[in-house]
């Protein structure tokens, strides 16, 4: 159906490109309705139930009658309070749970509504590539202009970062950084962090850290909040996230700490758009944070497992694959000749081919050409099974290689 001459969208329309996950969506959808059994690695959706304690908790809350009206927009106040004992436990930082932690519904949407309440039109906003598109997005939707800048070493970052804020005019207004980083799984130090808050005081910025992967770390290695850097909170916040580490994705449940005064605009920005989180889902994410270690842990164990099998599988097939300290994702750079095809390509091609949903690297912008992320949602039977049907279906590809070059 053409659009009416009375339908006009607004213009920042033009600046979001076509969801290209959206394409492997609807082939997933397609086929599998077609009754064909396709492997999804291609979304983080965790495939495990939440902590029982969590659920039962739900349920229970769920009877009381006064629960269901309107929440507090802020989120309840011993949720607030859990999450400031948890700073306090995990990472040795005490936060004022009234003044520095809002709750969100998911990091996702806090991080959208912030961008509103601190970019506006012609604002520099600095965001490592390749990039978690809300990273990128967010800043978009409220006008901003983002700068793209390459991630590596936490070395090599630094003095790109240092260079681009010299260089920059205007200077830039905000950084959202994330580790472990979604797609690539990098992790950092806290060293890092306290180099990026020297640096947004030198040069002014804002800092907004996506800490959404804290607790799914492997061998040992334990991530570093960014709160956790002298000054952080002098210049930037943290978002944290239920749906990861405790399996609660469809709840959208989260959080943001850190700087008053941002934590405060965004409270104010949240105020006009919704109403909070529903009660029971807070209540039962107190639970969650208070009585579920246990499971938190061995849900990195489930992702460790899941994470060797595939790194072990691809490089058996030929890969390169780098085994990642942290996240859920597996972030491969996809092998020659077939690395010609381009990264979209070859999801399609493994979706058609061998019933595999992949990300294309290319969905996180162009520095994820010729990479893909693969989920460890799905488990360590289903992994081998993916790695079976793609090693079959990267055999048989037939294609003119001339038109890839």
């Amino acid at each position: 159906m053409d659009q009416h001459p009375s339908i006009r969208l607004a213009s920042r329309m033009e600046h979001l490109p076509p969801y290209l996950f959206g394409t492997i969506n609807a082939m997933k959808t397609e086929k599998r309705r077609a009754g064909d059994d396709v492997v999804d690695l291609g979304m983080g959706n965790p495939i495990e139930a939440p902590p029982q304690a969590v659920v039962d908790k739900l349920a229970e809350t769920m009877n009381d009658p006064r629960i269901h009206r309107y929440p507090a927009a802020d989120g309840l106040r011993n949720l607030r309070l859990e999450i400031a004992k948890t700073y306090g436990r995990d990472y040795g930082v005490e936060i004022d749970s009234e003044s520095e932690v809002i709750c969100t519904i998911g990091s996702k949407e806090g991080i959208s509504h912030l961008c509103l309440a601190l970019v506006g039109p012609g604002d520099l906003v600095l965001v490592p590539a390749p990039a978690f598109p809300i990273h990128i997005y967010a800043a978009v939707i409220a006008g901003g202009e983002v700068i793209r800048i390459r991630l590596g070493t936490d070395a090599d970052f630094l003095e790109r970062l240092a260079v681009m804020c010299e260089s920059l005019l205007p200077k830039p207004k905000l950084l959202i950084v994330n580790y472990p980083h979604n797609p690539t799984g990098l992790t950092t130090r806290l060293e890092l962090f306290k180099e990026l808050v020297l640096l947004a005081k030198k040069h002014g910025f804002a800092i907004v850290h996506d800490f959404a992967y804290a607790k799914i770390t492997y061998e040992g290695y334990k991530a570093p909040s960014f709160l956790q850097a002298p000054g952080a909170r002098d210049v930037g916040v943290e978002f944290g996230t239920f749906s990861k580490s405790y399996n609660m994705a469809g709840w959208r449940l989260g959080y943001c700490a850190g700087n008053p005064e941002i934590i405060k605009a965004l409270g104010k920005i949240k105020g006009y758009y919704d109403y909070g989180i529903f009660s029971p889902i807070q209540v039962a994410g107190i639970i969650a944070l208070r009585d579920c270690e246990q499971e938190v842990l061995e849900q990195a164990s489930r992702y460790q497992r899941r994470r060797d099998i595939m790194c072990e599988g691809l490089n058996r097939m030929g890969w390169n694959v780098e085994a990642p300290k942290g996240g859920m994702f597996v972030w491969a750079q996809i092998p020659e000749p077939y690395a010609r095809m381009g990264s979209m390509e070859f999801a399609m091609q493994m979706m058609q081919k061998a019933n595999v949903a992949l990300a294309p690297g290319v969905g996180f912008g162009v520095e994820g050409e010729g990479f893909l992320r693969m989920a460890l949602v799905e488990n360590e039977h289903r992994i081998r099974q993916a790695l079976r049907q793609m090693r079959r279906a990267m055999a048989g590809l037939d294609f003119d290689w001339r038109k890839c070059n």
